[in-house]
């Protein structure tokens, strides 16, 4: 993804924005990325690549997905139809547990 593009796409918080937190806060935990201008309390999507994400930062890497801000958008309408992930979107992600986690401290306390 390009770093101007939303990973939250509730509240708009591009990856850019996710980036500068976690270099400036480095939070703990993945969940404190809520603190982020709400990411990943909206509708629950971006939760796995939060995660994702703060676990880059954490292993010294550059924090980035792979998938195109069109597959992005695509898998999460359709997670919204179905309530089921795309596997080949989420798939960069961190195993995460069956069944969406009801809020992001959860899906670090289930992680």
């Amino acid at each position: 993804m390009n770093p101007d593009d939303d990973i939250c796409l509730c509240f708009h918080v591009s990856l850019r924005k996710i980036r500068s937190y976690l270099a400036r806060e480095n939070p703990p935990v993945a969940s404190l990325i809520s603190e982020c201008l709400g990411a990943g309390t909206g509708c629950q999507w971006c939760v796995p690549f939060l995660r994702r994400l703060h676990q880059m930062h954490v292993e010294g890497k550059v924090p980035d997905l792979r998938v195109s801000p069109e597959q992005y958008v695509s898998a999460r309408l359709s997670f919204h139809k179905t309530g089921e992930r795309d596997p080949g979107v989420v798939s960069d992600s961190p195993a995460e547990p069956s069944g969406p986690p009801t809020s992001p401290g959860e899906a670090d306390e289930r992680a």
